[in-house]
C-alpha cells in the first residue's frame, strides 16, 4: 500500500500513544519491582520512562510540523505483581516499538521526509538500547 501523509500522520499518532503508554508503564514498573537483584534495572526503568517521554515530545513536534494534531490518547498499559512478568511486558513494548519505528522510517523515506526519518532513527536507537537493558536483566534472573 502506498503511504500518504495522512496515513503517516495517523501512524505517528499511534506511535505517540505507545510512547505515552511506555512512559506510564515504566514509571509504574520501576516503583513496583522489588528485590535487591532488581536494584540496577529499577534505576534503568526510570531512565527508560524519561526517555520514552522525550520520544513523545519528539513525535509531537514532528506531527505538528507535518501538519497533524498530536494525540493525547494513551495505548494499553500492562502491569503485573511479578517482577519477571513486568520485564517481559516491557520487552514486548520495546519489540513493538522497534518494529513500528522500522516501518515508520521506511514510510518517511518514501515521502522524502528526511528530517522525520532522522528523528525516528534516533528514537529507534534508544528503543534498541532499552531492549538490550531488559534482555540483560532477564538473563540474570
Amino acid at each position: 500500500m502506498k503511504i500518504t501523509m495522512k496515513k503517516l500522520l495517523a501512524e505517528l499518532n499511534k506511535d505517540l500513544e505507545w510512547e505515552y503508554a511506555a512512559a506510564i508503564q515504566y514509571t509504574q514498573h520501576a516503583s513496583a519491582i522489588n528485590g535487591a537483584q532488581y536494584d540496577s534495572i529499577q534505576k534503568e526503568l526510570l531512565i527508560h520512562a524519561q526517555e520514552e517521554m522525550a520520544h513523545a515530545v519528539m513525535l509531537s513536534d514532528q506531527i505538528d510540523f507535518l501538519g497533524g494534531v498530536p494525540t493525547v490518547d494513551v495505548e494499553k498499559r500492562a502491569i503485573s505483581p511479578d517482577n519477571v512478568e513486568m520485564l517481559k511486558q516491557d520487552l514486548w513494548g520495546e519489540d513493538n516499538a522497534i518494529k513500528r519505528y522500522k516501518e515508520r522510517i521506511g514510510q518517511a523515506e518514501a515521502l522524502k521526509e528526511y528530517g522525520l526519518r532522522r528523528v525516528l532513527e534516533d528514537i529507534l536507537i534508544q528503543e534498541e538500547e532499552h531492549k538490550r537493558d531488559i534482555v540483560n536483566a532477564l538473563a540474570k534472573k
